[in-house]
């Protein structure tokens, strides 16, 4: 069994889809990161950067004590190297496959991410950043659309990278028109339409129906923290 600490955010939704993808058995902690509830001493034992998603796998593989894990990417690997799903078992193939999951942690979430920021969120817009990310991201998208010329999925077949990517591919969010991207639109739709990822999202409603930064406390516990906020 796999406690998974999680809230409704992009790199959330990673680990839901993986976990319906794959049918493992888990139990949903939600983490209220709006009202502050990452900064739990008992949350931070798991996930020390005070972000979600964090897992703490009962059943690790080897045996032994619970392992617990945090950031997203690590825990797909992780998830995916247990269980042998959602990852080539060729050499080649599986590395192709990491390395595209390393350019959505490292590219493809911090630029959408300040996207979403600085076009959403920032009381008195600041029209260089929203330019400079909104422009950033159309980049990554026409990346991936490259990329997906004459491939269905990523890394070939559907894998930890499509997982990885999907939930932050919002172009309504990120001033995109997904038009331009046929590739990338055709991928979208296709991911989706999958069970797993139906049942995934339906989950998020059950957790918080209506996310967003709604009042000035929850703005200041997500974008005032500073060097004092780790202790």
């Amino acid at each position: 069994m796999i406690d998974l600490y999680y809230w409704t955010t992009p790199n959330g939704h990673k680990i839901t889809m993986y976990l319906e993808e794959t049918g493992l058995p888990y139990t949903l902690k939600p983490v209220d990161i709006s009202r502050g509830e990452q900064f739990d001493p008992a949350f931070l034992a798991i996930a020390p950067n005070n972000r979600i998603p964090a897992i703490v796998d009962h059943g690790p593989a080897g045996g032994g004590a619970p392992l617990a894990m945090f950031e997203s990417g690590a825990i797909l690997l992780y998830l995916a190297d247990k269980t042998g799903r959602l990852i080539p078992s060729d050499a080649r193939r599986r590395w192709e496959c990491i390395e595209w999951l390393f350019w959505q942690v490292a590219g493809l979430g911090p630029m959408a991410g300040q996207t979403h920021h600085f076009a959403s969120y920032v009381r008195e817009p600041i029209p260089y950043a929203i330019d400079r990310y909104v422009r950033e991201t159309g980049r990554l998208y026409a990346v991936l659309d490259r990329r997906l010329r004459g491939r269905e999925f990523i890394a070939g077949d559907y894998s930890i990278a499509d997982v990885a990517c999907y939930p932050w591919v919002l172009p309504e969010r990120q001033k995109q028109n997904l038009d331009d991207f046929p590739e990338l639109k055709r991928w979208k739709a296709a991911i989706a339409a999958r069970p797993a990822t139906v049942r995934a999202y339906a989950l998020a409603k059950t957790v918080n129906a209506k996310p967003s930064v709604s009042d000035d406390e929850s703005r200041r516990i997500l974008f005032g923290q500073d060097r004092t906020t780790i202790r």
